[in-house]
């Protein structure tokens, strides 16, 4: 009897055990199925805001990347990245967009390069971003200057200028920077926030004394090098070996109206507009887009020139994503990463936007930062989903409107990064 009681017990327990294997497979099944739906729903929604984009004219193409949990979610690229020749004629053939295509980053060079070098710098103990710009550039030591700060550039509150046509009093990198050092400050330092191209050309120039390399060497060698970001670059074409190459605009139409048109408010009083006549007039296609890093600084700057690929940009975000980790070695210390993305007192991290007002992030939680580019460019990343959003749009190729301004990408970046939040919750 003792016998058979046993082997009832023992099946009794079996069953209950293949019992509770079928709900733990069926809770698995669900939750894959639901997973499956989500993603099913975000591609969705994403091809149709991007492809709706494309065929209603608004903007050539575009390539977006999802990733989540270090897993891929989605990679798409859509519509075309030229669609006029250098003179500005409808091409009969537009070239198709791809993933591999390179897109002129604009400011995305502030974070991609700029503040990725800066981040470098202090965590090999190079420089500290609480040490005065004096330090290393003579123009800062003076009596207006010599309180700014490393972290006052990254912060965009250094009172430094934010924008200036330095081409028309510049022609080289060496006049640049001392250009911006002879100029006078339009705020008292560290008052407010006031987001300065010319505060990260000097970012460029501190990157150069301290590593003692040209700055397009140090970026590549010790940042782009590293993270096997193989495509990005400054001034593409001189390499002759890409031709994958995203066009924007047809010269610089709207820049030409920041230096005559006084309602945009950059306007300079000792700027004669018509003195310099040095604008291109083809379509431009692997020159940088910004006029000063171009015209002034002969495609390298701190604060734009850049190119690079989705693939590329993915690589720089899954490193901070991951603490500074890129393929299973520390490449910038966690503790480093987690200094130049703690919110200031201006909502901002250092170089990184953080303030989720901004459409590119809206209403991210706590953590969230990125940064846009002028050509049409943005990064979006939520650590505490393990997730991010990098978006590449030539939207300046479509030309100016009939305002006199260039198509305004905030709704489309605001309906994707909402997109993807709902899929993450």
């Amino acid at each position: 009897m003792a016998i058979i009681h046993n082997k009832i017990t023992h099946m009794r327990y079996f069953l209950l055990l293949i019992s509770f294997l079928a709900i733990e497979m069926q809770q698995v099944f669900a939750q894959n199925s639901g997973n499956r739906l989500r993603k099913k729903e975000l591609i969705q929604t994403l091809d149709s805001i991007l492809n709706s984009q494309v065929s209603n004219a608004l903007i050539p193409g575009a390539v977006i990347l999802v990733k989540s949990h270090n897993k891929v979610i989605y990679k798409q690229a859509y519509g075309n990245a030229v669609l006029y020749d250098r003179d500005n004629s409808k091409l009969a053939s537009p070239e198709k967009t791809s993933i591999d295509h390179l897109y002129d980053i604009a400011s995305l060079t502030k974070v991609v390069g700029t503040t990725t070098s800066i981040m470098y710098l202090a965590d090999r103990k190079m420089l500290s971003v609480d040490d005065p710009v004096g330090k290393y550039i003579k123009a800062f030591e003076s009596p207006d200057k010599k309180a700014i700060t490393i972290r006052h550039l990254l912060t965009h509150t250094s009172g430094i200028y934010e924008w200036y046509p330095m081409y028309y009093r510049s022609s080289n990198k060496q006049q640049t920077f001392t250009l911006i050092g002879e100029l006078p400050l339009i705020f008292p330092i560290g008052s407010e926030r006031r987001y300065s191209d010319l505060g990260f050309t000097i970012l460029g120039q501190v990157i150069e004394v301290v590593s003692g390399l040209p700055l397009e060497q140090f970026m590549q060698e010790k940042i782009f090098g590293p993270l096997a970001m193989k495509h990005t670059t400054f001034n593409p074409l001189k390499s002759g070996r890409i031709s994958k190459i995203a066009a924007t605009s047809f010269g610089n139409p709207y820049e030409k109206r920041m230096v005559y048109d006084s309602s945009l408010g950059f306007t300079v009083k000792e700027i004669d507009p018509a003195s310099w006549k040095g604008w291109r007039q083809y379509i431009l296609k692997g020159e940088a887009n910004d006029g000063n890093a171009w015209y002034a600084n002969g495609g390298v700057s701190g604060a734009a020139g850049l190119f690079s690929t989705i693939d590329d940009i993915q690589n720089l975000v899954d490193m901070l994503m991951n603490k500074g980790m890129h393929r299973g070695q520390s490449f910038i210390s966690a503790k480093t990463i987690e200094a130049f993305l703690t919110m200031d007192s201006f909502r901002n991290g250092l170089g990184w936007m953080m303030d989720p007002v901004n459409s590119f992030m809206k209403n991210g939680p706590e953590g969230t930062f990125g940064h846009t580019g002028f050509t049409g460019t943005s990064i979006a990343v939520v650590p505490n989903y393990q997730t991010s959003v990098v978006l590449l749009v030539n939207r300046q190729h479509t030309g100016l409107s009939a305002s006199g301004e260039y198509y305004n990408l905030n709704p489309v970046r605001e309906k994707i990064f909402t997109a993807v939040m709902k899929y993450c919750k």
